[in-house]
């Protein structure tokens, strides 16, 4: 997976159009290799990210769970703490 595709389900608050567009973004550069499309191949994937970013905002209104939302601000200090202990 993308390292930098983050995980969006069950945050308080939810995930925003802006994270879910972006992460959509991320996936569609990863998988058809471009950072910025040709002009020839921007249409086709512009197209791509909205249809990802679509797909991923009704899977993440469409999933339950039990488990007590995770706060975003202490998730990003035991990731900050898990990279200083990785890379000193």
């Amino acid at each position: 997976m993308c390292r930098n595709i983050k995980t969006l389900f069950n945050f308080e608050p939810p995930a925003s159009d802006e994270e879910i567009h972006a992460s959509a973004l991320q996936f569609v550069r990863k998988l058809s290799g471009f950072n910025k499309p040709s002009q020839a191949n921007e249409a086709a994937f512009n197209r791509a990210v909205e249809e990802v970013s679509s797909a991923a905002h009704r899977l993440l209104t469409s999933l339950h769970t039990h488990a007590p939302a995770r706060d975003r601000v202490l998730e990003a200090e035991k990731a900050k703490e898990r990279s200083r202990q990785r890379f000193g």
